[in-house]
Formats: C-alpha cells, structure tokens, sequence
C-alpha cells in the first residue's frame, strides 16, 4: 500500500503505538492516534513522535465521521481484536495490520522471526548477538522492547532483522513473511486474550502463514503440537530436540550439542561451555543456532557467540547474595510453564514470590514442579488466593504461604525471614499488569528492594 497522503488510525498510544505513527509520518501518510483511555494528554502523545507536525489524538470514543475517513488501521499489540470497534472497522472493510506488518511491508533485508509461549526472548537476544558478529547491518526488535517500526528506514537490501513476535502481534499479519521463523514451545498462555487453546495455537501459528519452501522454520520435536505442525507446513523444517537424537536437527547427546544435516554430525558446543544453564536455556541455544545456520553464520562463529552470551536481564537473573542468602529475578516467568522453569534452576531452600494479573492460567503443574524447595510461598496480587487455595488443596501447607499486599511487602518479608543458604525468587507465573507497567518494571523494583533491605 502506498502510504502517502493515507488517514491512517494508530490504534494504542503506547511504545508500539508511538512507533508506528512516527514511521508513518515519514512516509508522509496522516496518522490519528487513538487510544480509549481519556484520562491522557493529547500533548504528552504527540511529544513522543519526532515531526509530529499535525498527527491528531483522539482518546475515549472515536466518532463515527473519523471511521468512515480511514484508510487503514494499525492495532498495537496490546489492543484486544475483539474489541467492538475493531469490528466496527473490518465491518467497513478498513484494512486492520498489526505495527509489525506495517514495518514488514516497508522494511528491506531478511527477517528471522521467533515466536512461542517461553523461551523466546532469550533466543531471539542470542540469534541477534550470533547475527551481529558475523552481519555487519543487524536489528533485534519487536517485543524484545524495540519496536520493529523504529528501525525500518535504517534498513538496507542487506540488513539482517531478528524479531521477537508475540501471539498479539501474529493476530494481525497480512503479507508478513520471514526468511526464518521458529517456535520455540506452545503451552498454555494468555487465554484471556485467546480464549481457547486451539485459538492460541492457530495464531502462533500464523508465523509460516506466507513462507514457501524456499524457507525454513524451526521447531521443537518435543513439543507435540509442533512436531505435527511440522508435518504440514510449507517451509523446510528444522527440529530441535532436548531428549533424543534426530537424524537430522540439533540435539542434546550427554553434555553436547550436536547438529546433523542429514550427511554429517557436527559438535556446536559442550553445554559445560555456556553460561546459561538449564535444559530450557539449551532448547533456545538450539533454536537460535539452527536459525543462524539458515542464514550461512558459519558453525565457528556461532560457537564463539553462544559460548559468550551471559543470558536476558528478568530471566533467572542473578541479583546478589547477603548474609548467605541467594536473590534471583525471573520477573520474566510471566505464566506457569515459565515460572516452573525458574524454581527447576534453583539449587537451594526458596522463598518464591508469585501471583500477579490473572490471565485464566491453572496453577497446578507449576505448584507440582516445586519438588520440595520451595520453603515459602509468598503471594501478591490479584491471583494470589486462587494460587495460595491451589496449592493448599494439592498439599502445600498452609502456614508456609503468605499474602502480602505488594512486592515490597514481599521482598521485606523473605529478606527478613530468609536463612543462610536459601534463596530468595521472584518467578511470579503472572503477568505485571494491574499492578506494574510490564514485566521489567517489577524486575527492576525487585532488585531495587533486594538492594535496599539487605543494607539495612
């Protein structure tokens, strides 16, 4: 689509929202920035596009005669598409793209997109360290907290992009087509937004929606759901596996990684070499070397990058010990299968903070994984008495789970209580929402109470 001259509404004034009206701007469309919370200053918003020149805000309603002047509509990611409005405008035949088929439709260069429930910000920062040691024009973006728009115009015919792309953002592809995809795991998330499992499959699913078989698509073959996809899409595919050997993919055999290309077995790296632990974290070395390897990043380069990488701040992250006591800030586990991961990493008795917003997940499994460290429960927000009943009806007992009304109140109580040679670990298996602004946020407020009462 030609943009010049097009009324284009930005649906969402946040980053992703901000992102898109400033592309726009350049391309010299006339974008309207909606948002439906009026408690918002118009000016604030405008400020945060460079040469807004007349860009128009409209918060709360959106009038009936602006609809009907639209050319198209760009959601952010976190707008729901169900929205009556939203309706409103397919109902007119206004087309309806996410911000990263705006940036896909404009950008230049090849595109490596990851997409899965976890697992995808750590491959997605990984791939992008592997690319840029071997590419010289290389972008990480999309919901590793850079906007794909930010970075489009900068791009050349020779430009390599990794992007992290969420369930959210898949809702509203049209053309968006990457050299590369991967899926690194599908487990139940974000049903809230979803509904139904099926719908949240179909839609990360979505990412191979207009590859061909020139392309290539990453998958985990323990993961049942993508090892039958993998069996009817149309790009080449490319398994990983933790647990067993394939005839052709990247394993885990004993303490190494191997990637066979159907000829040769070929040793990536000893896993006693890398700096990330856990079988997760080797799932995503995985991942991101294969999809690496699709793009001609030679196997010593990719070697170097991976034995080097230090892992994603949020993730299992490693805060500081006082007085014998262990501090780690997963804020990163934003549901179950993620938070089961953190609590499986600690080597120690745990204080664990969780709860938070309530995306519809069931808390079974994650409580089931503490596997006898967890020493207390800690929990907060609007989950914590549906997590706090969970775990008492599946035996965890009921002195040991505390109900703070933040996470300051959290912090305070584990610093207070904790002994030498316990940990304390903030894996919420909850999204942010409600109480925080994102993910980082509550990380960052962690490490800041960690910080302050263990100097007190």
């Amino acid at each position: 689509m030609d943009l010049q001259g097009k009324k284009v509404c930005v649906f969402g004034s946040g980053k992703s929202g901000i992102g898109a009206a400033g592309l726009l701007v350049q391309k010299g469309a006339c974008p309207v920035i909606y948002d439906g919370n009026d408690k918002l200053d118009p000016e604030d918003i405008r400020a945060k596009i460079k040469d807004s020149g007349e860009t128009q805000v409209i918060l709360g309603e959106l009038p009936e005669d602006v609809l009907d002047t639209l050319d198209l509509v760009v959601m952010s990611p976190g707008v729901p598409t169900d929205l009556p409005i939203v309706k409103k405008m397919r109902e007119k035949s206004i087309p309806v793209w996410g911000e990263i088929e705006l940036a896909f439709q404009i950008g230049k260069g090849t595109l490596l997109a990851i997409t899965g429930t976890n697992g995808k910000t750590t491959t997605t920062a990984l791939l992008g360290e592997i690319i840029k040691a071997y590419y010289p024009e290389t972008y990480v973006v999309g919901n590793i907290g850079i906007p794909y728009t930010d970075i489009v115009s900068d791009q050349t015919e020779e430009s390599v992009t990794a992007a992290e792309i969420s369930s959210f953002q898949l809702e509203t592809i049209d053309t968006f087509h990457p050299k590369v995809s991967a899926i690194t795991n599908i487990t139940e998330d974000h049903l809230n937004r979803h509904h139904t499992m099926e719908e949240y499959i179909r839609v990360k699913e979505q990412i191979v929606r207009n590859q061909t078989s020139d392309d290539y698509c990453i998958l985990n073959y323990e993961d049942e759901v993508l090892r039958a996809f993998g069996e009817k899409v149309k790009p080449q595919v490319i398994y990983f596996s933790s647990l067993r050997t394939l005839n052709r993919g990247i394993y885990l055999d004993g303490d190494k990684i191997i990637y066979d290309d159907g000829q040769a077995r070929t040793e990536v790296t000893e896993i006693h070499d890398l700096k990330l632990l856990g079988l997760h974290n080797y799932e995503n070395v995985m991942a991101a070397t294969a999809m690496a390897l699709c793009v001609g990043v030679p196997m010593d380069c990719i070697r170097k990058v991976i034995q080097g990488f230090p892992g994603v701040e949020h993730r299992i992250e490693y805060v500081t010990e006082k007085n014998g006591v262990a501090y780690y800030n997963d804020s990163k586990g934003t549901n179950p299968d993620a938070a089961i991961k953190g609590i499986q990493a600690m080597n120690r008795p745990t204080f664990l903070i969780g709860g938070g917003y309530d995306k519809n997940s069931s808390y079974e499994e994650w409580i089931r994984a503490f596997g006898g460290k967890v020493r207390y429960l800690v929990l907060l927000g609007q989950t914590r008495e549906k997590i706090a009943e969970t775990a008492i009806t599946l035996g965890f007992p009921a002195e040991r789970i505390l109900l703070v009304n933040d996470l300051k109140e959290a912090v305070e109580i584990c610093v207070s209580k904790a002994e030498p040679g316990q940990a304390v670990l903030l894996s919420p298996a909850c999204a942010s929402w409600g109480q925080f602004d994102n993910y980082e946020q509550r990380g960052d407020l962690f490490k800041e109470y960690v910080h302050k009462f263990t100097t007190l």
